[in-house]
C-alpha cells in the first residue's frame, strides 16, 4: 500500500522550515511552533486539515500584523528560490495556504505574494477566494500573469483561473461565461513549458463540460498550428471524446456506428470483492473493406452510497484496423477504496466502447 500523502507534511520537513523562518527572523519561536503543531491530535489530521494546521501554527507564532508575517514567509520563500530556482513543490503548500486563510483582507500586499510563493508551491487553490472576491482585479491580474517570465506564473494564470479546478473552490461566474479565461489560454497555447500547455488543455476540458460547442470551436482554430497545439486540443477534449461527441470524435478521425466493426467474446469477472480487481477480456474485428479508425474504451456503471449509478468511462487504446485484421484486448479495473473513490457492494455494469457508441456489455457484482 503507498505511502499516504498527507504524510509528505511530516516533522523533519516542518523542522527544516521552522529553521529557514527562525535564520529570516531570529525571534522566531522554533521549539513552540513546533510543539504546538506535533500535538497528540497532528497524526489524525487528514491531508487538507495538515496543510490548514501549519498556516493556523505560523500565524499564531508570527508577527501580529500580517503583513510583517507575510514578508517573513516571503523572504524564507525567496531563499529557497535563490538556492533551487522555480519549482512545483507540493510539501510547501502551506505557503500560499496562510494567504488563503489569513490575506483576502490584505489583497495589495497578499495578491503580489502569490506571485512569489506559486513560483515555489502552487498557489492555484489559494488564487480561488480572491477570484470571488475581486474578480475584475483578479481577471486583470490573470491575464498579466499569463506574460510573467516564469512558467509557475504562467501556470496559475492558467491553472488558477479554471471554472472546475479539482479540490479548490468553485467560481460560478466562470463556469457560467468564460470568456474572461480565453485571452490567456490564446496566450499559452504554444507555451514552451509543458506543464503551462497541458493546464491550457485542463481548463479548456473544464470548459467543455458547460461548453462544449465554445471547445470544439477552438480545436478546429488550433488544430495544425504546430505539434504542441495539436497535444492541446486532443487533451482538451477527452472529455468530450469520453462523452461520445460526434463531432470531437470526428476531429480525429473516429467514426460513430462503424460499420462492420465488431465486438465479440467478451468475457469478464462475474464477482468482485471490495479490493479485488475486475478482469475483463473481448476480440476486437474490422470486418469491412475499408480500414478503420478506431478508439477502445469501457465504462462501468457504479453503485453509489445514496442508490444511485455513477457512470465512468476509461480509456483502452486507439488504432487502425486493416480491412479483416482483429485484436485480443485483455484488461482489468481495480475495486480497492481511495480517499477520492469508494466502491459499494451491488450489481455493476461493464460497457465495451468503440469510438464512444456501446457494442457489448455484461453485469457483474461487487461484495464486501
Amino acid at each position: 500500500m503507498s505511502e499516504p500523502l498527507k504524510n509528505i507534511f511530516s516533522r523533519p520537513l516542518v523542522e527544516t522550515f521552522a529553521a529557514d523562518v527562525q535564520n529570516v527572523w531570529s525571534a522566531f519561536p522554533r521549539q513552540d511552533f513546533l510543539n504546538q503543531l506535533f500535538d497528540k491530535s497532528y497524526e489524525a489530521l487528514e491531508l487538507k486539515q495538515r496543510i490548514r494546521q501549519i498556516s493556523h501554527m505560523l500565524r499564531a507564532q508570527l508577527p501580529e500584523e500580517y503583513p510583517k508575517a507575510l514578508d517573513i514567509l516571503l523572504q524564507t520563500t525567496q531563499g529557497y528560490l535563490d538556492k533551487h530556482g522555480d519549482k512545483l513543490t507540493f510539501e510547501y503548500i502551506f505557503l500560499p495556504d496562510f494567504v488563503e486563510a489569513y490575506g483576502l483582507d490584505y489583497p495589495d500586499e497578499s495578491i503580489p505574494a502569490l506571485e512569489t510563493l506559486t513560483r515555489w508551491s502552487s498557489a492555484e487553490f489559494a488564487i480561488r477566494p480572491f477570484l470571488l472576491h475581486y474578480p475584475e482585479r483578479m481577471y486583470a491580474q490573470m491575464l498579466e500573469w499569463s506574460e510573467h517570465p516564469s512558467p509557475m506564473v504562467r501556470r496559475l494564470s492558467t491553472e488558477g483561473i479554471r471554472p472546475r479546478l479539482p479540490w479548490g473552490k468553485g467560481v460560478p461566474a466562470l463556469k457560467q461565461d468564460p470568456s474572461p479565461i480565453l485571452p490567456i489560454l490564446e496566450r499559452l497555447k504554444n507555451d514552451p513549458a509543458e506543464t503551462v500547455r497541458r493546464s491550457v488543455a485542463n481548463n479548456l476540458n473544464d470548459i467543455a463540460k458547460d461548453h462544449p460547442q465554445l471547445v470544439l470551436d477552438f480545436a478546429e482554430r488550433w488544430r495544425g498550428l504546430s505539434p504542441e497545439t495539436d497535444w492541446v486540443v486532443r487533451h482538451a477534449c477527452r472529455g468530450l471524446l469520453k462523452k461520445g461527441n460526434v463531432v470531437a470524435l470526428a476531429h480525429f478521425g473516429f467514426e460513430q456506428n462503424l460499420k462492420g466493426l465488431e465486438i465479440s467474446e467478451l468475457r469478464h469477472s462475474v464477482h468482485v470483492k471490495v479490493g479485488e480487481r475486475l478482469d475483463f477480456s473481448f476480440l476486437v474485428k474490422n470486418s469491412s473493406q475499408m480500414p478503420a479508425q478506431v478508439r477502445l474504451e469501457y465504462g462501468i456503471e457504479y453503485q453509489t452510497l445514496s442508490g444511485k449509478i455513477s457512470y465512468k468511462v476509461f480509456k483502452i487504446k486507439e488504432l487502425k484496423l486493416s480491412p479483416g485484421e482483429f485484436q485480443y484486448i485483455n484488461r482489468h479495473q481495480r475495486f480497492s477504496d481511495f480517499t477520492t473513490r469508494k466502491h459499494y457492494p451491488g450489481k455493476h455494469l461493464l460497457r465495451i466502447l468503440v469510438n464512444g457508441a456501446a457494442k457489448a456489455e455484461g453485469p457483474f457484482t461487487v461484495g464486501a
